[in-house]
Parts: C-alpha cells; structure tokens; sequence
C-alpha cells in the first residue's frame, strides 16, 4: 500500500503532515494498553493534495482568498463557498478510490462508519481548532463513504475554519485535510472528559460531562448533560441533567433525535462505577499524552470506547517547584500594572534586580508567597496588606486559607524569615508608622543622589564590552538593588500612604467623607510620572504655532521623521523640544519592566499621535492650568476639612494633626514614582550596551538579527558572547513560545494544582447592572468609552473615558485627556491609581473582563468614590 491510506496500526508510516492532528492522535491512543479505539484507516493528505493540485481555478480562488482580512466577512463568505463547491465537483483520484475499498472490504463493506475531518492544523498543543472541520456519523456504503470524503476535504473551508486560520496566522494553502474512516460504535451513552477542570483549571479535578445516545448531540449543544468531578479517584460532585432528547444511529444509515423517556430523563446517565472507570482511563491517556486533554469517549456494550483526544490548549502553564508539596502563587504582573508576557532576557534582569522568590509561567512572573501563608503570624498581616490595595487578591488567598488541609501550618518555631514582595509590604510587615516629619530635602537628596549615579553608569559602561560587559552589569545590579530597598526610599512613600489612610479613615469617621485623602493627593510636587504626561502638553505648545510642521506630523510614518523636520519652519524647534522630552523620559515605555520592550526613544514616533491629540484637545499653556487647578482644588479641600474640624468637640487638636497628614501626603506621596523611573532607566542604559554586543553577533553571523539576545537569558546570552555560538532552534523556539504565551491571560493568583482562583468583590446596595470594581480615585464622571490596548491606537476627544488592561507609566502622557478611568488589573497604590489621583481623574480599577464588558463608544458612568460603572 502507498501512503494514500493508512491504517491505525501502520504507526511506522503515520506523521501529523499524513494523517493531521485527530488522525495522529487516535492512531496513537489505540496502542494505548487497555484503551479500546473503533477500527480504522485514515485517507491521507496526499490523496487531498492529488485530487486539487492540478486545478487552475482552485489556485486562482486560493490566491484570491489569502489576500483578505479577517473583517471582510463577505468576501471571505463568497469565495470559501466557491471553493467548496469546486471540491466538491471534482472527482476523487482513482487510486485512492481502489485503496478505500480495498480496506472497506477487509472491515466489511456492510458496516457503518464514521467519516470525520482531521487537518493538519488540528489539535496541535498550541491550537485547538477544535471542531473546526466536519463529521459524518452512521454512513453505510461504498459510494456514499466517497461522497462524504469529498464533504470533508470541502469543510476545510467554510467561514468559521478560514477565519480561525487567518486569526492564527495559518497559511490556507500550507493546511491540508486527512480523512478518518472509523467502525461506528451505537453507544448507549457518549460525552466528554476533560483531565483538567475546564472552568477552574484545577489539574487534579477531573470533569466529564455525558448524555444517552451519540456524543454529536451534546457536542453540537443540542442536550444537557450530567456533570461529574473526580479528584484523585474520588466522585467530588454531581450534577444530573435533565435529558429531554439523545441522538441516535438509523439502520437505513445517518441519525435521527429521539424523546427520552420521562422516567430515564432525569437518571444519572453512568453508574459510579462507570465513573471512575472513566476517570481511570482519562488520566492514562493524559500520562501517555504527558499532558492534560480533552477526550470523547462512547459506552456501549459496558465497553468505553475513546473516539478523539487532543491537548488542553487554554490552560495557564504552573510554574515549577522544587517539591510535591502545594504551593499558591501570586501574579507580579498584576502588581506591577504589565500582564503581557515578557521575553527571557527581561525575565532575567527582574529576577537579578528582586529579592523575592519568583518563579516564571507562561512567559510571566509569579511570586511564591506559601510561606507566607502557612505562618499563621505573617498570614493575616499579609493578606490584610494586600487586601488595602488589591480586595481581589485579599478574597482569592482567603479562599486557598479556609481550605483547611492546602497548606500545612508552620509551628511557630519554623517560621520563615519574609522577603519582601514590594517595598509598599517590606514596610507594613515591619508593621512601623514611619517617623520621618517634613524634612524638605529628604526627597530631592534621594533624587539627586540616584542621578548622579546613573550618569557614573554611563560613563563607566561605555569602554565594557564582551565578557567585561556582563561582570560589569551584575555588579551595578547591586547598586540598583540598593537604590531600591534603601529604607529612607521606602519610608518616605510608606509615610505618605499611612498619612493618606489616616486621612481616609478619620475624616469619614469624624466628617462621614469617603476618601477624602483623593482630592488632598491633587497635584503634588515631584511626581515624575505626572509630570511626564503634562511635560508632552508643553511639547505640543512649542509645535502649535506652526501648521507646516502639524501638517508633516500627521503623515509621519517613519521613525527618523525628526531628521526630516529641520528642512520645515518651525521644525528644529519642534526637534529639539521632542528630543529634550525623550532626553527626560525616553527610556519609558509600555511595558517597560521588560527590558527588551521598544522605548520611545527607540521609536520616538510612538509620540506623535499623542502629542497631535494635545494640540488638537487643548488651548496654549494647559500644563499650568491644569497642575494649578489641581493644586487649588486641594487647597481648597484641605481648607475646608480644617475649617469643619474646628467645630467639633476637641476641634482644633484634630485640626493640627490632620493638617501634618496632609502635609506629609503632599510632600511625599509624589516619590512613589521615582524608584521605578530611577531602575527603568538603569535597565535602559544596560540595554543599549547589551545592543552593541548583539551587533558583533549578528555581523559575525552568529545571530541572524540583534533583536534575537531577547530570546535568550542573562547567562545564555553570556555564554554566546564567550563560546560565539549559539544553537538557532531555541531562537525558533522560543520565538514560538512567545506567541503561545501572548494568547494566554495571566491569573491574579494560581495555585499548584493549576487551579486560578478568583476573588470576588463583598458589596452590597449597588444597582443590579452595576460593573464592579475598586475605586481608586473620587468623583463621579459620564462620558464615552474608549476602549483602548494599545497608546498608538489611542484617539481620544476631552471627555472620554479610558477603559484598558491596565496603564503603565507609559500611558500618562493620555490622562491629560481623559475624564476618568477603568482598568482590569490595578490596587490602591499601582500607578494609575497614583496619577489617577493626582489629576483629579475618577478612577476604578481591578474591574475583572472590562474591556469585553463595556463596549467602544458606549455612554459610561463612572463612580470612582463607590467603585462601580453603569451602561447608560
């Protein structure tokens, strides 16, 4: 036989390009011992390729449909349906003809069989496309048998496979189909079994669904059916459906849906027995695959009879560790406001700059806090520090502590010596009232200091290079580490943020004022974030006067557009107000606690659509205006709250000591920006060094372009420059990891089982469509959403509302134009909360899905003192 069919046991002769993902699969799964596949034979891809290679109109079609985009619906409809019906009219290749009936009469022509799909696109470990292509069920007949090979190879493209491949970057003319042939099994009960839970990702919770007759029905979501959960060969929990219909085989061939009696409807559909049966074979098909999957199964005759199995494609990856025990993870990425997946060269420089012990998944970092929580000591100090700037977390390591038996209690004398996770949590778990009063200089000396040291790391890394380079960085890392856990640092932003939850707590106790410290933290002095973002507005004045250099702007494409604006009037001024900004805060950028992320200054053209919305949005001399506006607002706050706590009982004692507080949040809640700009730009400068060395690589051959160092870790990337050699399959690799990785959403809090566990917010008397999440920053403001994931994306007119992921530093230089604010991730004191504040902005972060549940252009209301949204 050639390999237009093969059969499941020919295993020598079976490749994913042959027999795609289903076919490799079930081939696979019936050498399984004590796993029962229906016999069968796969027409291979070849037999496809034959049968169209030679057709002119089908290329031409082909052609025409891979030079559209996803959104041209129509289009795409049109052409897929005329190539459908041209596979449909051609004739089926004589041999494979002669080879299918070959095999047909050793299995017995009379039978009935299943004819199903398998692309070579298909249940791959990174992409699913699960029941993208078609199955035919109960299919009797040689001729018949070839007119549903024909259906199959056509149901490569209908609209939903075409434009699953076009979001997934696959090439329609590289995807080729095999078609499965397999003995058709009428089982009295048929369904789905997940080895991880489908809903909380648990690896250790088995779930299968099951239903009476063919597993069609469920699958195609005709029929409810039954829910069982086993944990380690335990049933946990059941749910029994109501099963009004099943589906079932005809003698005459295909299917028809019946009624189910009413005294079966609401039985359980396997025994318990049959259950754990089940669940046995599951989890030996996960360890023969060696990962969790997704199987369908069929009973009949007391026999399980498995009919696909295919990778779990969604589940978060669990970071590793080093023992059996169970372990609870926290995602740094939602303390750290940059949830996108980051590239290994800048997982290694967060790793050498933290004290905390990390681990990394998915492309992201997690802190392994399990020492934390098993010390009853820490755990409740812990959790409470977390929960006053994030509830969610608070609620999610709640619900991992009141199960009881998770994490083992530490007797009081094993107890672990913390390291810190933040500097906000190093000083609260010292559990100290900062006791530094309002010592002017306290902040610029710590600036100042922190300059001068950057500007003596660009003087001494310019002459490093190859091994040096390396020697040199890991030593200035611990100047880094110094600058960021020096404890006058911390102290001086923890004072401000106890200052402002004294404020908070006394005001509503004593004036019934919910937040007040909010409007107090209204533009404060020496806040280089927000500072940043009314800088641009200061940039957009110098180009204002001059409509030529507007005019170039808006059609600016490419990145050395500022060599270009010397030749126009008014174009050196505006090149060297740009350049003086990126001079101050061109190391920033989205994501920028990734070292490899494009800084500005990189790609300065990243700016200009901002600094286009300035000139567009706002009159000359704005910054002024606004900071002053700001800055008399909480003057005016400030004078209002002393002058009420005069007038109550012991009033003026109140009064002295709330005006120290705001005092301290004034003149230092601003600092709580700079030890991240002081790193960020330290990571800059070792980038560019690091640059330099990835150029003699790459002219030496020994990469194929600079940016591929990314790819590789601190050491790697060592270890290349001193052997110059390097294996390009793990570029590849790794190149291939990260697109997986970017597909993946990271989860607040994960535990060792792979469980993500999700808090919930405790509110009550909110409106019934009410979207929830944590306020942040007061007032309450109405206005158009705009939906927005990336700043380039961003046209924004006065009055919208931002709704994001989250914003980094990155994104200030927006929030002069907004109103208000909503992200997914953030607590009390990540960054758009700070600057949130600071310009007045109502806020509300941590709100779980907003980007999918409040729609572009939609009128929102937002209140950021209650924190929660409503869909006008």
């Amino acid at each position: 036989m050639s390999s237009l069919v093969i059969g499941f046991q020919e295993t020598e002769k079976l490749q994913l390009a042959l027999v795609g993902g289903k076919g490799l699969n079930l081939a696979k799964l019936s050498k399984v011992e004590g796993v029962e596949v229906p016999d069968g034979f796969c027409v291979t891809t070849v037999g496809y390729q034959k049968a169209i290679e030679q057709n002119e109109a089908y290329q031409a079609l082909l052609n025409q449909l891979t030079l559209l985009k996803v959104g041209e619906r129509e289009q795409i409809g049109n052409i897929s349906r005329k190539i459908r019906e041209l596979i449909m009219g051609v004739d089926i290749p004589a041999d494979v003809e002669k080879e299918v009936a070959q095999y047909l009469s050793t299995f017995g022509e009379g039978h009935a069989y299943a004819v199903r799909s398998s692309a070579t696109a298909e249940d791959l470990p990174h992409a699913s496309f699960a029941g993208q292509q078609d199955t035919y069920l109960n299919i009797i007949g040689k001729e018949s048998i070839m007119h549903h090979i024909s259906k199959c190879w056509a149901s490569l493209f209908t609209d939903r496979a075409v434009i699953y491949r076009m979001q997934n970057g696959f090439d329609h003319g590289q995807v080729y189909l095999s078609v499965i042939i397999q003995k058709m099994i009428f089982p009295a009960a048929s369904g789905i079994l997940f080895t991880a839970d489908p809903i909380t990702s648990n690896r250790k919770l088995l779930s299968i669904d099951a239903s009476f007759g063919l597993g069609e029905a469920l699958v195609s979501g005709l029929v409810s059916a039954d829910c069982y959960k086993v944990r380690e060969g335990e049933i946990v929990d059941k749910r029994i459906a109501v099963k009004s219909l099943a589906m079932y085989g005809r003698k005459e061939g295909g299917t028809s849906t019946h009624q189910i009696d009413s005294v079966l409807q609401k039985t359980q559909t396997l025994t318990d027995q049959q259950i754990l049966e089940l669940a046995r074979i599951g989890r030996q098909i996960e360890a023969h695959f060696g990962f969790p999957q997704d199987i369908e199964w069929c009973l009949a005759d007391d026999t399980f009879y498995i009919v696909q199995s295919r990778p779990i494609t969604t589940l978060y990856p669990i970071p590793e560790a080093s023992d059996q025990e169970n372990h609870v993870y926290l995602s740094v990425g939602h303390q750290q406001m940059m949830t996108d997946p980051m590239k290994p060269l800048g997982l290694s420089f967060f790793l050498l700059t933290t004290p905390a012990p990390m681990r990394i998944a998915g492309g992201r970092l997690f802190v392994d806090i399990t020492p934390r929580l098993a010390s009853p000591v820490m755990r409740e100090n812990f959790i409470n520090t977390m929960g006053q700037s994030d509830p969610l977390l608070k609620d999610a390591l709640t619900t991992v502590i009141e199960r009881k038996n998770f994490i083992k209690t530490l007797p009081i004398i094993d107890q672990p010596a913390p390291t810190p996770l933040t500097a906000h949590e190093q000083s609260a778990s010292e559990g100290f009232q900062a006791h530094i009063e309002n010592e002017s200089t306290i902040v610029s000396d710590l600036v100042t200091s922190n300059q001068a040291s950057v500007e003596a790391l660009k003087r001494n890394i310019q002459n490093k290079s190859g091994l040096d380079l390396f020697n040199f960085i890991l030593e200035d890392l611990q100047e880094l580490k110094r600058f960021l856990s020096d404890p006058r640092s911390s102290n001086v932003f923890m004072t401000a943020m106890n200052a402002s939850a004294w404020i908070n707590e006394n005001m509503k106790e004593w004036l019934g004022e919910k937040n007040a410290a909010d409007t107090l933290s209204q533009s404060v002095p020496n806040n280089i974030t927000s500072e940043m973002g009314l800088a641009l507005l200061d940039v957009a004045d110098v180009i204002r006067p001059y409509p030529v250099v507007i005019a170039y702007l808006e059609h600016v494409k490419e990145d050395d557009f500022m060599d270009e604006l010397v030749k126009i009037e008014g174009g050196q001024e505006t090149r060297n107000a740009i350049q003086d900004y990126l001079d101050k805060y061109g190391m920033r950028c989205a994501g920028e606690i990734d070292l490899t992320r494009t800084r500005w200054v990189e790609k300065p053209i990243t700016l200009v659509p901002l600094i286009l919305g300035n000139i567009k949005n706002f009159e000359p001399n704005e910054s002024k205006r606004k900071f002053e506006q700001g800055r008399q607002e909480a003057l005016k706050k400030e004078q209002e709250i002393l002058d009420r706590l005069k007038l109550l009982p012991d009033g003026e004692q109140k009064a002295k000591e709330t005006k120290r507080m705001i005092d301290l949040v004034r003149n230092f809640i601003g600092y709580r920006e700079y030890p991240k700009y002081g790193m960020i730009n330290r990571y800059f400068v070792y980038k560019q060094a690091l640059l330099k060395e990835a150029e003699r690589l790459a002219q030496a051959g020994v990469i194929a372009e600079k940016e591929d160092i990314y790819l590789l870790t601190f050491e790697e990337f060592r270890e290349v420059v001193r052997t110059n050699e390097l294996d390009e399959k793990i570029i590849t690799q790794r190149k291939d990891d990260y697109k997986f990785y970017e597909k993946l959403t990271p989860p607040r809090v994960l535990t060792s089982d792979g469980e993500i566990i999700t808090g919930q917010y405790k509110r009550e008397n909110l409106p019934a469509e009410a979207i929830v999440g944590l306020p942040v920053s007061s007032g309450v403001i109405e206005g158009r959403a705009r939906v927005i994931f990336n700043i380039e994306d961003a046209d924004l007119e006065d009055g919208d509302i931002l709704v994001t992921p989250y914003t980094d530093p990155s994104w200030t230089p927006l929030f002069v134009s907004i109103k208000g604010l909503v992200t997914e991730v953030g607590g009390l004191m990540t960054h758009g909360a700070v600057i949130a504040r600071e310009y007045g902005l109502p806020a509300i972060v941590g709100v779980e899905k907003a980007t999918q549940r409040i729609k572009d252009g939609q009128q929102i209301r937002v209140h950021g003192t209650e924190g929660y949204i409503e869909i006008l």
